[in-house]
């Protein structure tokens, strides 16, 4: 084991380094690299790491900045969107909740006092004059069927207003 450095390995460093070795080196120094074991490692070490720094930097090589630009909007955007989104579905159920509530409280109204106006419907002529557009079982339930039908009325109209708005309009 020889701990001395060689006196070729400057020579062979510097050629490595400017890119000359093996095709502008002289035949004397391929022959000293093929027989001395020092200088014959440092140059396959050398191109060996050389190689697989060319290899790496071809696969690195990132998209054109524009088509990076594109996709961090294209990104921003969709981000922006999910978290509109969120609320708005929160509003979405919530109004179908409530629409749903008036519609049961509704039935369970309807029967408690008899579902009256079904029959009412069931026995009308086939023509219809103004005042027969009120059936008596309507008027004569009380206020809580005219504010149930209002009320749901009034979350069927919420509730496609809330549809409407949430759709995406491209």
């Amino acid at each position: 084991m020889i701990l001395s450095p060689c006196a070729h390995e400057k020579e062979i460093v510097r050629q490595l380094a400017l890119g000359h070795w093996p095709q502008a080196v002289p035949t004397e120094l391929l022959l000293h690299a093929a027989t001395c074991r020092a200088c014959g490692d440092l140059v396959l070490v050398t191109q060996s790491l050389r190689v697989a720094r060319a290899n790496t930097l071809a696969a690195a090589r990132p998209a054109a900045p524009g088509t990076l630009w594109w996709r961090a909007q294209l990104r921003r955007r969709s981000l922006a969107v999910e978290r509109i989104g969120k609320p708005i579905l929160g509003a979405q159920l919530f109004a179908f909740s409530l629409y749903l509530l008036v519609a049961v409280g509704f039935l369970i109204s309807q029967a408690r006092h008899g579902f009256g106006w079904l029959l009412w419907l069931q026995q009308q002529h086939a023509e219809f004059h103004l005042h027969a557009l009120l059936p008596r079982p309507f008027l004569n339930s009380g206020p809580g069927l005219a504010f149930l039908l209002s009320a749901l009325a009034a979350l069927g109209l919420l509730s496609l207003i809330t549809v409407v708005l949430s759709v995406d309009r491209k």
